[in-house]
């Protein structure tokens, strides 16, 4: 997809079709529907539409408007953006995929998005409309035979002429992200099949190659083993496929030597659940159980290409998790990296398994500051739903400066407890630790198994197990596809990082 940006007049612009958002002034008794920008033309054009209440500006709506008078677009899609007074960035990137995915149904291809002015400036309306239609415009069909590709080819965001360098350098760092998110969905995206550690591992180093700035390095099982990193190894033994550490680093010139950040994942490319193996109802979807690791590698490709001066390493730990005769029992005692001995209550408790190694070496590698991200715990989604991802952390700034990310990239997530009294739900009589704490409270007791192996090291865990797969039909995103989560997110936590190591604090970020 090409993206360009458009300074001229929106309503004399030339176009298959124009997109303008619809906002509501008005409240639920007395709506009162007003297209933006307010060009006369576009105004005229809506008019009887909103009259005759087809038009309202409902969040996400769509109305189709052939041969418009006094517009030169052959058409004008009115989208909705809900209430003007709670129009923020989160809605519209959903404003501005919705009015994509409805375009690509109807074999439109190229259009022109005028996106209304946020509080935050027109260069941040126009980074978010390019971040919503990117995620728009993927499909997870790839691997049927009658496909019919519907994929966009030109957009143009509309912008005032003023704001031309601000808005052109938002765009292009609109597109990076975008691609970003994308190339972590298409991973995600892959039955298991095809993407194996092996696979996942070539494709990290296919995407490194291309990215100036980064490098990469990739163990395997021997490495992993003599390494002692018992309980990463304990996952994989059950599989044919072997496991694969991936370290990418990004270390640029200028950056603060005096701080690193590890951005840990957990890739376990497919989850039977081992011996304690899963239902077969759903089964298909642990494709996607290495979605955390995915995210980590996109970010990696994000970072690099927006160039902030801050060290990042991602740990990525990918392995199956089968059943079979070497595969680890219940009952089994694991030595960790750390030192730390695990007894194995549940051996669909994996992902911290994983993780525990990854984290500890992540410290080992000099990472003064940890994020992990994995699809963890059924029941973070029992907790907060389809909606929120969990956020757990030992330290404050470091999950409020994650959580004030969040509010910028547009992603919803939820801060839960780790006091230490959940302890006592993982603690075995016969090992340090059990790697579950059963039924109740089920994500808390997992990150405090995670919080076993960072120490005073600040570091907060992202458990995306209820938003990393978009199950249900939505207006602005594929339904049965990866959403790439909380990537956008890693992003803005890692820029803001990085300014406020140079110095150059602001009032949304403390570090």
């Amino acid at each position: 997809m090409k993206i360009t940006t458009s300074f001229a007049p929106s309503a004399s612009l030339a176009t298959e079709c124009l997109v303008v958002v619809v906002l509501d002034h008005g409240d639920k008794e007395n709506p009162n529907p007003q297209v933006s920008p307010t060009d006369a033309s576009l105004q005229a054009a809506a008019a009887n539409l909103i009259a005759a209440k087809e038009v309202s500006g409902k969040a996400n709506e769509t109305t189709l408007l052939h041969a418009p008078a006094g517009v030169a677009a052959k058409r004008i899609l009115f989208v909705g953006g809900g209430n003007a007074s709670s129009f923020a960035g989160f809605e519209l990137r959903r404003a501005a995929g919705s009015a994509a995915r409805f375009l690509k149904s109807k074999g439109i291809r190229n259009f022109a998005f005028a996106a209304p002015t946020l509080d935050a400036g027109f260069a941040e309306s126009a980074k978010a409309s390019v971040e919503g239609i990117f995620v728009a415009d993927f499909d997870p069909n790839v691997y049927q035979t009658d496909r019919k590709d519907q994929s966009l080819e030109d957009v143009a965001i509309l912008a005032p002429a003023a704001t031309e360098s601000e808005v052109t350098r938002s765009v292009a760092e609109g597109v990076i992200i975008g691609e970003s998110q994308n190339f972590t969905r298409d991973l995600v995206n892959e039955p298991s099949n095809r993407m194996t550690p092996t696979i996942l591992a070539e494709r990290a180093r296919a995407m490194v190659h291309e990215t100036p700035g980064l490098s990469i390095e990739i163990m395997g099982g021997d490495e992993i083993q003599a390494m002692k990193m018992g309980a990463f190894w304990s996952v994989s033994q059950g599989s044919a496929e072997p496991p694969a550490l991936i370290v990418i680093r990004y270390s640029p010139e200028g950056a603060d030597a005096s701080v690193k950040l590890g951005l840990v994942g957990k890739a376990v490319t497919f989850d039977t659940g081992g011996i304690s193996i899963k239902p077969a109802d759903g089964m298909e979807k642990m494709k996607y159980d290495m979605a955390g690791g995915a995210t980590m590698i996109g970010t990696m490709r994000a970072i690099a290409r927006l160039k902030p001066k801050l060290s990042v390493m991602a740990v990525v730990c990918a392995t199956e998790n089968m059943p079979s005769g070497t595969a680890q029992k219940p009952g089994d005692v694991q030595i960790a990296m750390s030192g730390k001995s695990i007894e194995i209550i549940n051996t669909d408790a994996e992902g911290r398994l994983v993780l525990a190694d990854g984290l500890h070496y992540a410290k080992e590698q000099g990472c003064t500051h940890l994020v992990d991200a994995a699809t963890l715990t059924g029941a973070v989604v029992v907790a907060l739903g389809f909606v929120n991802g969990g956020v757990f952390s030992n330290d404050d700034t470091l999950a409020n400066n994650f959580l004030a990310a969040t509010q910028r990239a547009g992603e919803k997530f939820w801060r839960m407890p780790i006091d230490e009294e959940y302890r006592e739900s993982i603690k075995s009589s016969i090992a340090d630790i059990i790697n579950s704490g059963g039924r109740w409270g089920g994500s808390v007791t997992a990150a405090m198994f995670l919080k076993e192996f960072v120490g005073d090291t600040p570091w907060a865990h992202l458990d995306i197990a209820g938003t990393a797969w978009m199950e249900e039909t939505k207006p602005w995103i594929a339904a049965k596809s990866p959403t790439g989560l909380p990537l956008r997110s890693l992003v803005e936590l890692v820029r803001g990082m990085a300014k406020q190591t140079a110095g150059l604090t602001t009032s949304r970020v403390s570090f």
